[in-house]
């Protein structure tokens, strides 16, 4: 389990990673360089992160009651939810690695990439 505050502190470490508002009422959205890589949703316990296909097929064949595609054309685009009731840290941690390697600049993921 990843309390709010634990996803909110890993969402941030992040290099120039910035919190702020979602379109959608209630969602927070972290963004790098102005591109979303992660939301909160802190009323359901849960986040969603920007995968590309590949990636999104990995996270997913591990639980479908812990990380699954948005079940609609949002989920199509790579957009995949995480329950924080049930996630390991070491999990999100990946996941929410991986999100923001998809959407930020070549430079600032690159740090990220050469450790895997």
């Amino acid at each position: 389990m990843v309390t709010l505050a634990k996803f909110i502190d890993i969402a941030l470490s992040f290099p120039e990673t910035e919190e702020g508002k979602h379109q959608s009422e209630g969602i927070t959205a972290f963004k790098v360089k102005k591109k979303v890589f992660a939301t909160l949703n802190a009323n359901e316990n849960r986040c969603c992160v920007k995968f590309n296909e590949i990636d999104q097929n990995v996270f997913c064949t591990f639980d479908s009651a812990v990380i699954f595609p948005v079940p609609n054309k949002w989920g199509k685009q790579g957009w995949t939810l995480i329950n924080l009731a049930r996630v390991k840290k070491e999990m999100l941690v990946d996941a929410l690695t991986t999100a923001y390697c998809t959407v930020a600049p070549p430079k600032l993921a690159q740090q990220f990439l050469d450790n895997y």
